[in-house]
C-alpha cells in the first residue's frame, strides 16, 4: 500500500490524531507525512504508516481502531517488540482517552481529511464478528456456534502454540512456587495443585472438560495413576493430545475425545476438573453447566473450576479487541456469581483461591516465548495473528497486574442432603 498522502491537508496527520485524544497522545507518535505529537522523550512510541491506518483510527476511535491499524501493520510499535508490547501498552492503557467527535469536530475532520477517511476500511482478516451478533441472546453458546468460535481460536496451529506455550502445552494460568521457577515447572505445580485439591488417588476416575492439549490429564495419569476422560471442542487439540498420550504410553489410562462437554453422558466420576472452560460457557448458561458437571460426579465427588474472573459481579461487556480478535462470545463475571450458581446447582463450596498474580507471570513468559520464536510464529500463522497474540497477551498481563481481571479456582463437592461431608482430603 502506498504511504503517500492523496491530498493536501489543512492539518498535519499527527495533529488530527491528537485532536481525537481527550488528554493528548501519551507516547511519541509519528506519521508518514513527517508530523509528530506526544512527548518527544517517550522511550516507546507508534508510527502511523498509511492512509488506511488513519481511517481505522478516525472511524473507530478507541481500542478497536487502534487494534485494526496495529494488526494490519499500518500502526507500528517503536521501542518494543511486537511480540511483547507490554511497555507501550502500560502507557497507552493508563492515559489514552478517545473522544467521539461531535458535529463541529466532524466538520473539522472533513476539512482536514476529506470524506474518504470517514468511510471505514475493510477490517483485517483476523477480525471475527459472527453474523446476527447481538440480535438474539439465545443464539450465543449453541453447540454449533461454540464449535465455530473454539475452532477459530484454538485451531490456529499446534506448532504456533508449541512455540508460545512451551513444552508444557498448557494454555491456562500456571502456579509459580518461587520467583526463579520456569514456566514448565510452574505449569506442573498448577497441575499438582489441582490433583491435591481434588484428592485424587490411583485408580480413581477424573473427567477433564475443556482439556486443551491434555497436559492435566497426562499429569494425573502419569504421576498418580488416575484414569481420565478428557474432552475438548478443538479438533487440533484432540489430535495433539491423543498423540502425546500414546507417546507417553498412557493409552490405558487416558481417553481423549473431540466432544462438547454437554455431550458427555458418562457418570460416576470421582472428580471433575474444568480449567479454562467457564470463560466460553456464557454466564446465562452457568446453571445448566454446573448441573451437568454435578451429574457426572458420584456422591462425595469433587469439582475444581478454574477460570478467569472479574473483581466484581456486575455485567460487563468484553472489550471490542478481545471480542473480535481473541475470544468471540467470551464472557467473564465475578467469583461471587460462579459460587452462587454452583451452590444453586447443588454443589457444596469447599475452597476459593485467587491466582491472578500467577497469571501475570504466566503471560510474561508466554510473551517472552513469542518474542524468541517470532519468525517461526509469523511463518506458521501469519504476521497479523502474531501481532494479535502479542497485543492480547501483553494487555492481559497488565489486566492481571492491575486487578481488572482475576483468576479463581473454586473447589466444590457433590454432597447429598443428610450425607457426611467430603472429608479432610489433601492439605494443599
Amino acid at each position: 500500500m502506498s504511504v503517500t498522502p492523496t491530498r493536501t491537508r489543512s492539518r498535519p496527520v499527527a495533529a488530527v490524531i491528537g485532536s481525537l485524544m481527550r488528554d493528548g497522545v501519551p507516547v511519541r507518535l509519528s506519521a508518514w507525512d513527517g508530523s509528530t505529537t506526544g512527548p518527544p522523550d517517550s522511550p516507546v512510541g507508534l508510527r502511523l504508516r498509511t492512509e488506511r491506518g488513519l481511517s481505522y483510527l478516525v472511524t473507530a476511535p478507541g481500542d478497536l481502531g487502534l487494534a485494526r491499524a496495529y494488526v494490519a501493520g499500518d500502526l507500528e510499535p517503536e521501542g518494543v517488540h511486537p511480540g511483547d508490547p507490554y511497555a507501550l501498552l502500560a502507557r497507552l492503557m493508563d492515559r489514552t482517552r478517545f473522544r467521539v467527535p461531535g458535529p463541529t469536530g466532524t466538520v473539522a475532520l472533513l476539512r482536514s481529511l476529506g470524506l474518504s477517511h470517514l468511510v471505514p476500511p475493510e477490517p483485517p482478516p483476523e477480525e471475527h464478528l459472527p453474523r446476527w451478533r447481538r440480535a438474539v441472546e439465545g443464539v450465543r453458546h449453541t453447540r454449533t456456534r461454540d464449535a465455530g468460535v473454539i475452532e477459530r481460536h484454538y485451531d490456529v496451529s499446534n506448532r504456533f502454540y508449541e512455540r508460545v506455550l512451551g513444552p508444557s502445552m498448557t494454555y491456562t494460568c500456571a502456579l509459580f512456587p518461587d520467583a526463579d521457577a520456569t514456566l514448565e515447572e510452574a505449569q506442573a505445580a498448577k497441575h499438582e495443585l489441582v490433583v491435591r485439591k481434588l484428592d485424587l488417588r490411583p485408580g480413581q476416575r477424573l473427567l477433564d472438560v475443556g482439556c486443551g492439549w491434555g497436559a492435566m490429564a497426562r499429569h494425573a495419569a502419569r504421576e498418580h495413576g488416575v484414569r481420565v476422560l478428557a474432552v475438548t471442542l478443538s479438533a487440533e487439540q484432540a489430535a495433539w493430545a491423543r498423540a502425546d498420550v500414546e507417546r507417553e504410553g498412557l493409552g490405558d489410562l487416558v481417553e481423549v475425545r473431540h466432544q462438547d462437554y454437554r455431550e458427555v453422558v458418562d457418570g460416576g466420576f470421582d472428580a471433575v476438573c474444568s480449567i479454562g472452560l467457564t470463560e466460553h460457557v456464557g454466564v446465562r448458561r452457568y446453571p445448566a453447566y454446573f448441573r451437568h458437571l454435578r451429574d457426572r460426579l458420584r456422591p462425595g465427588g469433587r469439582l475444581l473450576n478454574h477460570s478467569i474472573t472479574r473483581p466484581h459481579n456486575a455485567r460487563t461487556e468484553t472489550g471490542a479487541f478481545i471480542d473480535r480478535y481473541v475470544f468471540p462470545d467470551g464472557e467473564l463475571t465475578g467469583v461471587g456469581r460462579i459460587v452462587t450458581e454452583a451452590q444453586d446447582a447443588g454443589l457444596e463450596l469447599l475452597h476459593v483461591e485467587n491466582l491472578r498474580d500467577h497469571y501475570a507471570l504466566t503471560l510474561r513468559d508466554w510473551c517472552a516465548n513469542l518474542v524468541t520464536h517470532w519468525d517461526d510464529c509469523v511463518a506458521e500463522a501469519g504476521i497479523g495473528t502474531a501481532r494479535v497474540w502479542g497485543l492480547y497477551m501483553a494487555g492481559s498481563r497488565l489486566g492481571f497486574e492491575r486487578n481488572t481481571v482475576e483468576l479463581h479456582q473454586v473447589l466444590l463437592a457433590r454432597t447429598e442432603p443428610g450425607s457426611p461431608g467430603p472429608g479432610l482430603g489433601s492439605h494443599w
